[in-house]
């Protein structure tokens, strides 16, 4: 049997979330951020476990990066020879 529901916009937060005694909250903390832009990525399981922080994976995509363009000069000079 399903459960009538009196209002459409009834509230779903439970009585425990006080609002009015949370100090601290900032309005546009994060803006700034916002603008700028971010991009998240989400590395599957077995990925995520090789690299243990951002930096980690910042500097294997640079290597790559790297070993793709020298990897097309060499390509380019062999073709023009």
């Amino acid at each position: 049997m399903k459960r009538e529901v009196e209002n459409e916009m009834e509230d779903e937060l439970l009585s425990e979330y006080d609002f009015a005694q949370m100090e601290g909250g900032v309005k546009g903390k994060y803006i700034e951020r916002y603008r700028a832009g971010t991009n998240l990525v989400l590395l599957d399981p077995d990925v995520a476990q090789a690299f243990p922080n951002d930096a980690a994976v910042n500097g294997a995509l640079r290597m790559l990066i790297q070993v793709a363009q020298r990897q097309q000069l060499n390509t380019g000079v062999q073709q023009t020879e």
